[in-house]
């Protein structure tokens, strides 16, 4: 404990953040050196690293998000992944040159296997035991960051908006920080404004659809569509586009989260059987689907057109999948978050640390104006080595 109190006290501290996505492929680590916290918050990113889980891992991952697995298989993937997640944490510090023991926090998302906001009661749940990762490191370990939220009545995402407003909000300009994971999620921040003022929410698909149908159509050999090429190739199909911009999830009003409960398999399965187009016209059009309902859901959220749309996630690396957002939105500059300093495959990862350090020193965590929580809470569960 008086260790815990010598790290509360430091000005500076070294934290590693860890997640894994909806896509379920592997860790995101990233390393940072943070001085301060709250408003007063700097960040400076020191290293990045992606642990790539073997296949079998990440079709037990994607059997429980599905409800394929049995309870054994949860428990055990709870611990299995404590170990992985630990495994990245250690890689991202050596690839920074340090010892675990130069190292003063890790803030770990978990992998979401449910997230149940509309349910009787609202739940979620992230596996990657915290308790694994503080031993396996020896290093204080901050995760299950959503509950906390949730309890006081919010979805438990998005919960980044925190660390969008702390790292890039600026006084003259609004900014729209836009993430393209499996899911696609946005944090409007204006110029000028407190944190009161900024929206976020899922916005709906983002990688999610567009790799499972590559899956599907190459037979496992391929899990993502690179550059967009198939896309490009493809030719969007407009009547199956218009029932795909219908769903109900678009008109929703924020505060809104989703998942792989509403665009996972059992949804991908239904668009393929109304799609009558080859496999590059199905992944055109869900591409197109990702492309426009970002927009849209953008355009909803906002009075007059955004000037500068900053994007991170896997979605960056696709070439189509940009310039079919860039059409959608002809007023708006759309680019790699790079171009405000952060790799953008390492900013969801950056956030947990920086809530970590958040937590540790106190500090609430969530935006009720994002989550719909009755009040401000501080998140997290702490993890003694």
């Amino acid at each position: 404990m008086q260790e815990l109190s010598e790290k509360a006290g430091k000005e500076c501290r070294r934290v590693v953040g860890l997640i894994s996505g909806t896509s379920a492929d592997g860790v995101d680590a990233a390393l940072v050196e943070l001085r301060g916290s709250g408003a007063n918050l700097r960040c400076s990113p020191l290293a990045f690293e992606t642990l790539r889980w073997p296949d079998v891992v990440r079709q037990g991952v994607l059997d429980l998000c599905e409800d394929r697995a049995g309870i054994d298989q949860l428990c055990q993937a709870n611990a299995q992944l404590g170990a992985l997640f630990a495994e990245a944490a250690l890689a991202v510090i050596a690839r920074a040159g340090y010892k675990p023991e130069e190292i003063d926090l890790i803030g770990s998302h978990g992998q979401t296997v449910r997230h149940l906001p509309g349910g009787d009661p609202p739940s979620t749940l992230q596996i990657g035991d915290a308790s694994v990762i503080a031993q396996r490191t020896g290093i204080v370990t901050i995760a299950d960051f959503r509950t906390a939220d949730m309890a006081v009545g919010g979805q438990g995402a998005p919960l980044v908006p925190l660390v969008d407003w702390l790292l890039f909000g600026h006084e003259e300009q609004s900014r729209v920080l836009l993430n393209i994971g499996g899911i696609s999620n946005v944090t409007i921040v204006p110029a000028g404004e407190s944190i009161e003022g900024i929206c976020a929410f899922d916005t709906g698909p983002g990688n999610m659809l567009i790799d499972a149908a590559v899956e599907r159509a190459t037979g496992g050999r391929e899990c993502f569509d690179r550059d967009g090429a198939r896309a490009a190739r493809g030719v969007v199909d407009q009547a199956l586009l218009s029932r795909l911009m219908a769903h109900p999830y678009l008109q929703r009003e924020p505060p809104k989260s989703t998942g792989r409960e509403e665009f996972g398999t059992a949804f991908l399965e239904e668009v393929t059987r109304r799609a009558s187009s080859t496999p590059d016209d199905l992944i055109a059009t869900l591409t197109e689907f990702s492309a426009l309902s970002i927009a849209e859901g953008i355009g909803r959220a906002v009075s007059k057109p955004v000037a500068e749309v900053w994007v991170a996630g896997g979605g960056v690396h696709n070439v189509h999948l940009l310039e079919r957002l860039r059409l959608a939105m002809p007023h708006t500059q759309v680019e790699s978050l790079r171009g405000l300093g952060i790799d953008p495959d390492a900013r969801e990862a950056i956030s947990f640390a920086v809530l970590a350090n958040e937590t540790f020193v106190g500090h609430a965590g969530n935006v009720p104006a994002a989550t719909g929580a009755q009040r401000p809470v501080v998140l997290g569960k702490i993890a003694l080595p």
